[in-house]
């Protein structure tokens, strides 16, 4: 695995968000799920998330009632506690941890809670999923720190864009 250096594809996905977003409203939708499994697996192939972590430096995944549920059991917490200590809740009315890194975000990028870790984190960057197509607006906004979703994007709109 290799860490893309940040400087260098960072600026790129900013450059390219226009032409993003016009690949991800005209795409066809076939061509563009039939080639999403291929990008996505060489994109994780080659990065390596533990040497990164932005997402858990920088963002925070929604925490629904099941991963509230989970979580607090998990940590021997009742889950008004566990909201109390590591959650609030954001504009869309979703529960998101108070403060960036993540709590769970070890020094070592490992997360603390990963067995157990949020639905949202599970599926990050959902690169496997047609929610790049469903959402573009969040696929655009990985795409400019998450080197997975960058690398799949620059796969797909090379291939079918």
């Amino acid at each position: 695995m290799q860490k893309l250096p940040p400087d260098t594809w960072h600026k790129h996905a900013l450059a390219q968000q226009k032409n993003y977003k016009k690949f991800l409203l005209r795409a066809n939708k076939r061509d563009f799920l039939k080639a999403l499994p291929e990008a996505h697996e060489a994109a994780v192939a080659q990065i390596d998330c533990m040497s990164c972590a932005a997402c858990c430096k920088n963002y925070s995944p929604r925490f629904k009632a099941p991963d509230i549920k989970r979580i607090s059991k998990g940590l021997g917490q009742r889950e008004s506690a566990f909201i109390a200590q590591y959650l609030r809740m954001d504009e869309e009315g979703d529960y998101v941890v108070k403060s960036s890194p993540c709590p769970f975000l070890g020094s070592d990028n490992a997360c603390s809670i990963y067995e157990m870790r949020p639905t949202d984190c599970q599926r990050f960057p959902y690169t496997d999923e047609d929610v790049l197509l469903k959402r573009p607006n969040i696929t655009l906004k990985n795409s400019t720190f998450c080197p997975i979703t960058y690398v799949v994007m620059e796969k797909l709109l090379a291939e079918i864009g």
